[in-house]
């Protein structure tokens, strides 16, 4: 357990008790060996040292910004290789020994990683995603000296990496497909994470040399040239085998557990290093001996332990307090206030490693009260600004969340455990459960599932019921109260909630995926409705009497007077004074499903707030493309119909919107900061407020860490944890996050932490870096020989409405010759000239002719690297609809979805254009689909079937769908798939094959589908977190399950056609023959 210490300050201290004091251990990884053996390059806080091959002292070599890793020697022993992020993504730079510099090699935006070196030292083999469509990899070479990147592997939309050069330097073997690149850290795999090794000979001759099945990594020459050492889990645990180029793979090492991580060979084949249990570990070749060699640091590295932040951005969960005087807000985890006028420095509420989050105030706007994740589970904590003291307000073993306070002040309403209702008495502290029910997801605490009714008596609640749809609940806030069920929509999604018509009405927010958000509203009792003729009769009533013979002065009395009736401002005989009382709330539970309705607002509603008068609504919706912020009158009086009048209308997202108390103004958090609003006026104001801190990293990383790890242990969608012993897990990895030197080791070590899940969707990520893209990219390739053997630029690839092909003047076998009248050499780096370039005018010497002869001037826009891989995959599927409709003599069609997201189900819609429509069947292709949750609406589409034909005299006959304005193909279809069709492409693949929609052609799927979310982490990282199962009609889980195929077809590297899509078009063909 976290123990802390409260002073009689503002002040938390942080008190460790013996029994927490962990032992921290030091992690080792990527080693590299010397060519001679006799010394270890490798990566520990960040940095690179070196130390000798029989362990010891290790000695700093090279320590800087950035995060260090992948060092490689050079076979002449001159210089190291390795990857930073010092300037970017990663980079590949190179060390010089004798000179102690080092050299900035890639410029390109995309991450670089060294695989190894030429035989000769002249060459850098690397991969990166820098000129594939999405995140595929390709292998390309680059001169130590420096110049441009060489293509070596190319094969569009398929992924290479992990390049060895063979020592006669004529072969490259290097890994292909799955996701093992990126995702290395999983112990386990499933059919996503398989790879192959691969033999290139020359330029285009390609051999596979292991099959399937497993994950066969980093291959690794013998000093004859004549085999292959490599990783491979093929027995279920990562060991080194070795394969000789005729003959069997025999396993090397006999490790039962554990990870065999980034080897490397020695030049005279002696020596095999790699990472292991976070140790650096040798293997002998001869005596097949593997040892760890043990290893002490010696050296001063950089130190970031504190960091002094003042943050003007990056706010989060705006409270505005009920004098609107202050506003309360989270930066980096904790708690601060400040003037909701003048801003300025922050007051620091909360000093703590943990989080602190979602603030509200008391009704006096002298108390704060807020969620802490100081201890193992979450509690409420409350602070008085009179006294500046904090105080604990609950202390369970189960996660409280969702704190709101009572409109009259005097109660708190939270949920515990995702689970119970309870409510405290502010003054007492008494405690009670109101109601139990399900709330939603745990890990994931929120403020915007209760609301009290304005009497302070009720709560209403968002519950999850039959097949998880979320509803609406009324409920007495009292112990053990029996709710009202007040909504019945098969709807799962929504958050808001509030109270309407003093009381009488509850609006929420509901919806479905790809659907508009609404307003629902339930009148909880019938109302009556506000005629205008009685607004018109009471003109002639309650007038005040007129003085005889002067019309315009009013008598001193009324002409009539109800004497039962009390004005608040009336007084008794006793002098006390008489409040009006407005009646109890009921509900009347017949006719509720009746009395439902939608407000009539024509934008995406994402989220709203109630006025504290219930006459209006404050709507945070979508429209276009922006987010903004409207007011809507949900007040019966009102003479006008209601309509929705925009209030802002500044491009960034807003989140947190507020009322004031009397409802003139607006507080919101805008892209991190904090602006007000006038509801008359319509002027925004931002507030300039610092949060300032001392960021301690050996206290945060701990927190990180425990979180990472308390997010999966109370999320995870499988309690058994896929086999693993997640409490062991945290006690193996909390000395290497205690020991951990940067965040970027620190993230290194709870991904091997959340790897031992062997799940999918799993990982965690640092907060946005920042970096810009800067290099403009011109939509051309060029001929890799040509530049290798020549040093020219020769034009292979104009991008489709590239830069260049819009340009209109440059062709493939042109030359480039000069950027901004700077001619190139061989020596220089495109990437490195078309730095900073990007959306701005460059001018390109362009000529037919090598000499250069008869240029010419192109100007170009360059485009970031996201836009080129958009052209790239636009080109490629082009591409494949003209190769399916030449292979089918034009008989077929072809679509291609790339994800399952809301935009790729448009673009559906949009590809099942006329042509389509006109062939005898459709190619369907969700090759390299990266999922996400429409595949119910892609698969309707394929589904409907024809039932009835509409014909216009004088016009063609119509399918009815189409003429209602349904989306339907009605036609036969082939569905093709592969490795890297993933999540909710493996949904739509299950679905297509139940559904009995046509065969499916190629690989089997990723075997990678559970519903996934992420967690915010203090440190502005986060943490995915896989939290639903998927189960097919059988009953089986989907995870580490792929889809089957029908017809299997594996597309092999550096094929000319596409096989898979031949097998597709032939098996269709087959059908719609059959049929005819």
């Amino acid at each position: 357990m976290r123990k802390y210490c409260l002073g009689l300050i503002t002040l938390v201290i942080l008190c460790i008790s013996t029994t927490q004091a962990q032992k921290s251990q030091t992690y080792f990884s990527d080693p590299a060996i010397s060519p001679d053996g006799s010394e270890i390059a490798f990566v520990s806080k960040g940095d690179i040292w070196t130390v000798s091959s029989g362990g010891g002292a290790a000695r700093l070599l090279i320590a800087r910004q950035g995060y260090d890793s992948r060092p490689v020697y050079s076979p002449d022993g001159e210089h190291l290789a390795f990857t930073s992020t010092l300037t970017g993504n990663g980079d590949i730079y190179t060390y010089n020994f004798k000179t102690g510099i080092t050299k900035r090699i890639t410029f390109d935006d995309a991450p670089d990683e060294v695989s190894s070196w030429s035989t000769d030292s002249k060459y850098i083999f690397f991969a990166t995603a820098a000129h594939d469509i999405s995140g595929m990899r390709d292998i390309y070479k680059i001169r130590a000296t420096g110049g441009s990147p060489i293509a070596v592997t190319d094969t569009r939309y398929l992924t290479e990496y992990f390049a060895a050069s063979s020592p006669d330097g004529k072969k490259i073997a290097f890994n292909a497909r799955g996701m093992s690149p990126a995702q290395w850290w999983r112990n386990g795999h499933s059919h996503i994470d398989e790879s192959e090794i691969w033999l290139l000979d020359g330029r285009d001759k390609y051999t596979q040399l292991t099959k399937r099945g497993a994950k066969d990594l980093w291959p690794m020459w013998n000093k004859e040239g004549n085999g292959l050492y490599f990783v491979s889990d093929r027995t279920g645990t990562q060991n080194l085998w070795f394969m000789p180029m005729t003959g069997t793979a025999k396993q090397l090492t006999k490790f039962t557990d554990g990870r065999v991580l980034w080897p490397t060979i020695a030049l005279n084949g002696n020596t095999i290093v790699f990472e292991k249990d976070f140790a650096i570990w040798k293997f002998n070749t001869a005596s097949s001996k593997a040892e760890e060699i043990k290893i002490n640091l010696v050296g001063s590295i950089a130190g970031n332990n504190i960091d002094h932040l003042r943050l003007t951005s990056q706010f989060r969960d705006l409270a505005i307090s009920p004098d609107a005087k202050k506003v309360a807000y989270t930066a980096h985890g904790e708690v601060f206030v400040t003037s909701s006028r003048d801003g300025g420095n922050a007051f620091r509420v909360t000093n703590t490693p943990a989080r602190e989050m979602l603030p509200v105030w008391a009704l006096n706007s002298n108390k704060l009260f807020y969620v802490s994740e100081r201890e193992p589970v979450r509690h409420l904590y409350q602070y008085d600004f009179v006294t500046n003291t904090e105080s604990q307000l609950t202390d369970s073993k189960s996660d409280d969340g969702n704190p709101m306070i009572s409109p009259d002040g005097k109660q708190l309403a939270y949920v515990r455990g995702n689970s119970e209702l309870h409510v405290m008495n502010i003054e007492t502290k008494k405690d009670f459960i109101v109601t139990k029910t399900l709330f939603g997801r745990p890990s994931f605490p929120s403020s915007a599932d209760i609301s009290w009714s304005p009497d302070s008596k009720w709560i209403a609640y968002g519950g999850l019921g039959v097949k998880i749809f979320r509803n609406i609940y009324v409920v007495a806030a009292t112990e053990g109260a029996k709710p009202t069920q007040v909504s019945f929509l098969a709807n799962s999604f929504g958050g808001t909630l509030g109270w309407g018509n003093d009381g009488k009405s509850i609006l929420f927010s509901t919806g479905q995926r790809t659907e508009k958000g609404f307003i629902a509203k339930v009148d909880l009792v019938p109302q009556v409705p506000n005629f205008r003729e009685d607004k018109f009769e009471k003109l002639f009533t309650d007038q005040p009497a007129v003085t005889p013979g002067n019309p315009s002065k009013p008598a001193t009395t009324p002409v009539k007077t109800d004497t039962t009736k009390k004005s608040k401002t009336d007084t008794a005989s006793k002098g006390t004074k008489v409040t009006e009382t407005k009646p109890p709330l009921t509900i009347t539970v017949e006719g509720l499903r009746e009395r439902l309705s939608f407000l009539p607002i024509n934008v995406d509603i994402n989220d709203f707030e109630v006025s504290r008068d219930g006459k209006k609504i404050l709507v945070g919706a979508s429209l276009g493309d922006q987010y903004n912020l409207y007011l809507y009158s949900i007040d019966d009086s009102d003479n006008e119909p209601a309509s929705l009048k925009q209030l802002t209308t500044s491009p960034g997202f807003k989140a947190n919107a507020h009322f004031t108390n009397d409802g003139k103004e607006i507080f919101y958090i805008e892209s991190g900061r904090i602006s007000y609003i006038s509801v008359d006026s319509k002027m925004a104001k931002s507030i300039a407020t610092t949060a300032e801190m001392d960021v301690d990293f050996e206290k945060e990383k701990m927190e990180v860490f425990t979180e990472v790890w308390e997010t999966q242990d109370k999320g995870f969608y499988d309690a058994k944890f896929h086999g693993a012993d997640w409490k062991k897990v945290h006690d193996i990895y909390e000395p290497l996050a205690q020991g951990a030197g940067t965040p970027d080791e620190l993230r290194r070590i709870l991904n091997l932490m959340v790897g031992e899940l062997n799940a999918s969707h799993s990982g965690v990520s640092g907060p946005p870096s920042g970096t810009s893209l800067n290099t403009g990219k011109l939509g051309l390739s060029f001929d890799p020989v040509e530049y290798e053997n020549s040093g020219k630029f020769k034009v292979s690839e104009v991008i489709f409405l590239g830069p260049a092909f819009v340009a209109g003047n440059i062709r493939v076998g042109d030359y480039l010759i000069a950027i901004d009248g700077r001619n190139i050499a061989a020596t220089d780096n495109l990437e490195q000239l078309l730095q900073n370039k990007i959306d701005k005018k460059v001018t390109l010497t362009i000529s037919n002719s090598e000499n250069g002869s008869s240029p010419k001037k192109v100007s170009v826009n360059p485009v970031s690297l996201g836009t080129e891989k958009q052209l790239l995959y636009k080109q490629w599927v082009m591409q494949q609809r003209a190769y399916v409709n030449k292979i089918s003599n034009g008989k077929l069609g072809y679509i291609h979805m790339p994800d399952m997201s809301e935009q790729s189900l448009n673009q559906l819609y949009i590809d099942l254009d006329e042509e389509n429509h006109s062939k005898e069947g459709v190619v369907v292709d969700i090759r390299n689909n990266n999922g996400g949750f429409v595949n119910a609406f892609a698969l309707d589409v394929l589904s409907r079937k024809h039932y009835l034909t509409m014909t216009s005299r004088g016009l063609p006959p119509s399918p009815a769908r189409v003429q209602l304005g349904q989306r339907a193909i009605e036609a036969p279809t082939v569905l093709v798939t592969n490795q890297h069709s993933l999540s909710d492409a493996e949904d739509f693949t299950e679905g297509y094959r139940t559904m009995g929609l046509g065969k499916v052609v190629g690989e089997p799927t990723a075997g990678w589908i559970v519903f996934t979310s992420s967690a915010s982490l203090i440190d502005g990282g986060s943490v995915r977190l896989p939290f639903i199962k998927i189960t097919d009609n059988r009953g089986q889980n989907m995870e580490l399950n792929p889809r089957p195929v029908d017809i299997p077809v594996t597309r092999l590297i550096g094929e000319k056609n596409d096989s898979q899509l031949d097998a597709a078009v032939k098996q269709l063909l087959s059908e719609v023959g059959n049929k005819k």
